[in-house]
């Protein structure tokens, strides 16, 4: 030790410490918020910036002190020491600190003024696990499990948490981890209900827990976690699981101001994740004629400039590519995944809304990958006035069209407001083999991420979140409308397909159910189904549903799970610095958000 070293150890022995208990508080804040104080303890987390580490820095270190009976205090504290520190410190050293108490983006910290270590120790990890004894309510309204006793300290998970959502990993470095297995939505396993919402929700929020990447730089280079297994050709995916995981507890937005305020993990021993849920291969389905739903997530012909000038009326914002590289990307994956589906009939949604050029370019490039004249499309035009819509590609030498096609808009029904829900779409098939008949209609419902006050359609809290009744509206119209037949085809199966935007027990879902409506899910993947992942939770918003008569006729079902899983990292594109090498498009995985439904057929003449 530098005799400078020992001249400030000797000045600081002289006075005495603060218990780090006590600094914590009983509280979720410091009672000793702008105090200058001393603490001693042993260093149980280095995330120093400038260091021989450049894996974890956020500007300081973990301190463990001596434990109190007090069980709602913690014993570990952040020392904040900047991005140049003066000593550098390590795991197991013993360090006397003293400096100003503050709280910083809702994490007790002391932003020191000296450091000194005073010798070596070591500390065990405190074995905890989830779900929480109880959550509370963040800055931001929302629901986290409530590890205030444990701040600060070295805490270990012995037991096994799944994957739950890897929106942000590529951001903010969150991997959001989850007690008990794959979170699902309220709505995709129990009924409406305000109370019993409310209640899910908290039982929810008390079994998750983020898992941080221990650097505050938003959008790190190389993205932390992405092939953190334990296999060498490891991606992570939502269901993979971890245990044993190792690590200091902070509460944090994550990256400076940026991501959730929740509490995170940082580890201390490098998580290694188990392959628990691998990539599916090609889907593998019964029946002589397959149709397929896939919403392809903003396919758009044309490149997002910025300027609102896409839609029919010429006003829409863009959506999809930013440039003429991210385009032949998007172009590449879905090429890729609908190859690898090998449908006859696909119910495309999310294209750009122009005449025909969205399908075209996906119909071109499709055949350049599998032969000439493989697929056509069906050549509908504009379809309302949104800056989406659904359409259908068709596998010429399986099926043809068999007469015209038909749209359900407001024009035919009032009750179906085009200005929230995409019009649906009918079109009738022939298979080329026996003449058998069948109505595919393709639908994209309003979504639940933009209110309908304006037309009174308010959210209730009942899981089902905005704009339900527009949605379930939508749903009855369009069963009464089947039941007209209205692309004329004389026979009366009806496959109805596409984004919902309902999870399996919403009320939309059940309109067509009590239609005489059969979702294959219920039969097949049950409680289980999802297509799609939000806020942490899997659910169903993609459906396929049968008419009576179709119903004996279907042979498979197939959620092709390629996309909900996957992190966004992996898609087409290439903002914030991303690395253009992460992606891959001769593979399907990640070309979408949803994942694609696949339905084997044995259809009568």
């Amino acid at each position: 030790m530098r005799i400078f070293d020992i001249l400030i150890a000797a000045t600081l022995a002289a006075c005495t410490a603060t218990p780090i208990y006590d600094v914590q508080g009983a509280g979720p804040s410091s009672p000793l918020v702008g105090q200058r104080v001393s603490i001693e303890g042993t260093v149980v987390g280095d995330f120093q910036d400038s260091d021989s580490d450049d894996n974890r820095n956020v500007g300081g270190f973990y301190v463990q002190g001596d434990p109190d009976d007090d069980v709602s205090t913690s014993d570990g504290v952040f020392v904040f020491d900047g991005h140049n520190p003066g000593v550098d410190v390590a795991v197991g050293d013993i360090v006397r600190v003293t400096g100003t108490v503050q709280e910083h983006f809702g994490e007790t910290q002391v932003a020191a003024n000296t450091v000194a270590v005073l010798g070596t120790s070591t500390v065990e990890a405190t074995p905890i696990n989830l779900p929480a004894a109880h959550v509370f309510s963040n800055s931001d309204g929302r629901l986290v499990a409530d590890l205030e006793r444990y701040e600060g300290m070295l805490i270990r998970f012995a037991q096994t948490l799944t994957v739950s959502e890897l929106w942000q990993m590529e951001r903010f470095g969150e991997v959001t981890l989850a007690q008990g297995g794959r979170l699902y939505q309220f709505t995709n396993r129990y009924a409406p209900d305000v109370t019993g919402y409310a209640a899910y929700r908290e039982s929810i929020a008390a079994r998750q827990l983020v898992l941080d990447d221990g650097i505050l730089t938003a959008n790190a280079s190389p993205v932390r976690y992405l092939t953190a297994g334990t296999t060498p050709d490891y991606s992570i995916r939502i269901g993979d699981q971890i245990t044993d995981l190792t690590g200091v507890l902070r509460f944090s937005r994550g990256s400076g101001p940026n991501g959730t305020e929740t509490y995170r993990l940082l580890p201390t021993i490098d998580p290694l994740f188990d392959r628990v849920n691998p990539r599916p291969g090609a889907p593998t389905v019964a029946g002589a004629l397959r149709v397929a739903s896939f919403n392809v997530l903003n396919f758009f012909s044309g490149i997002d400039s910025g300027v609102a000038d896409c839609g029919p009326t010429g006003a829409a914002n863009c959506r999809g590519a930013d440039s003429e590289t991210e385009l032949a990307r998007q172009l590449q994956k879905i090429v890729s995944a609908l190859r690898m589906l090998n449908a006859d009939v696909i119910g495309l949604i999310e294209l750009e809304n122009t005449a025909s050029d969205s399908l075209q370019t996906l119909v071109v490039a499709l055949n350049d990958a599998v032969g000439a004249d493989s697929y056509d499309f069906i050549a509908t035009g504009a379809i309302g006035t949104d800056a989406i819509k659904t359409g259908f590609i068709y596998k010429t030498a399986t099926v043809r069209p068999e007469g015209a096609f038909a749209v359900l808009d407001s024009s035919v029904d009032a009750r179906f407001d085009d200005t929230k829900s995409r019009p649906a779409l009918a079109q009738t098939f022939a298979q080329t083999s026996n003449g058998a008949k069948l109505t595919v209609i393709v639908n994209h419902f309003k979504s639940k991420g933009s209110d309908c006050e304006d037309i009174g359609d308010a959210n209730l809290g009942d899981g089902q979140g905005n704009c339900n009744a527009t949605r379930s509206t939508a749903a009855t119209v369009l069963a009464e409308w089947l039941g007209t037949d209205p692309t004329s085809s004389a026979d009366p199966d009806f496959l109805v397909i596409g984004d919902l935007n309902a999870y399996l027990r919403e009320d939309p879902v059940e309109a067509l159910r009590d239609t005489g409506f059969n979702n294959i899910a219920d039969e097949t993947t049950g409680l289980e189904t999802y297509s799609y992942t939000f806020d942490a939770m899997a659910g169903a918003i993609d459906h396929a549903l049968t008419s009576a008569s179709l119903t004996p006729q279907v042979s498979g079902f197939l959620e092709w799970h390629i996309n909900a899983d996957e992190p966004p990292v992996l898609d087409y594109n290439l903002e914030n610095g991303r690395d253009p090498a992460l992606f891959d498009g001769a593979t399907p995985y990640r070309a979408s958000d949803h994942d694609p439904l696949v339905i084997g057929l044995d259809l009568k003449p």
